[in-house]
């Protein structure tokens, strides 16, 4: 079994980081097609944090949305990365922060120094995937 089945078969907490309000667009359509199978989706979007966001209050940090989540004893498994691979070195850091379990990144997105940081602290790392299409590939069997 590859790696992102076991993350896809066991975590059911995703951190959405850059998950846009607007319904157009890929990380919201992935958002509430993992919601509709039973994920609880976490908007993380500074742009956006004290907004709700299909149903969920978004934050504007990964380290934000862990603290006020641990009070209910919630943990973020996944932190799925809709930003720039540029942009990926702080999300990886706050993931290993927050003892995330996996660190997965969109189609497109890849960022090989993050991932190691990621990898060395423990992390599932999948690069250049998209979570959606690979729930639907897993369930299909």
């Amino acid at each position: 079994m590859h790696l992102r089945n076991e993350v896809i078969a066991r975590y059911r907490t995703v951190a959405v980081v850059g998950l846009s309000p607007r319904p157009e667009r890929d990380s919201h359509e992935v958002a509430r097609y993992l919601q509709a199978h039973g994920y609880r989706v976490i908007p993380v979007n500074p742009a956006i944090a004290g907004q709700t966001l299909l149903g969920e209050t978004c934050y504007a940090s990964l380290t934000e949305a862990a603290a006020a989540l641990a009070k209910d004893g919630v943990e973020i498994e996944i932190v799925d990365c809709f930003r720039k691979s540029e942009d990926i070195g702080p999300i990886a850091d706050e993931a290993i922060a927050i003892a995330a379990n996996c660190l997965w990144m969109q189609l497109g997105v890849v960022n090989d120094e993050a991932a190691r940081r990621a990898e060395h602290a423990g992390l599932i790392v999948v690069m250049n995937r998209c979570l959606k299409i690979d729930h639907m590939h897993a369930v299909a069997g």
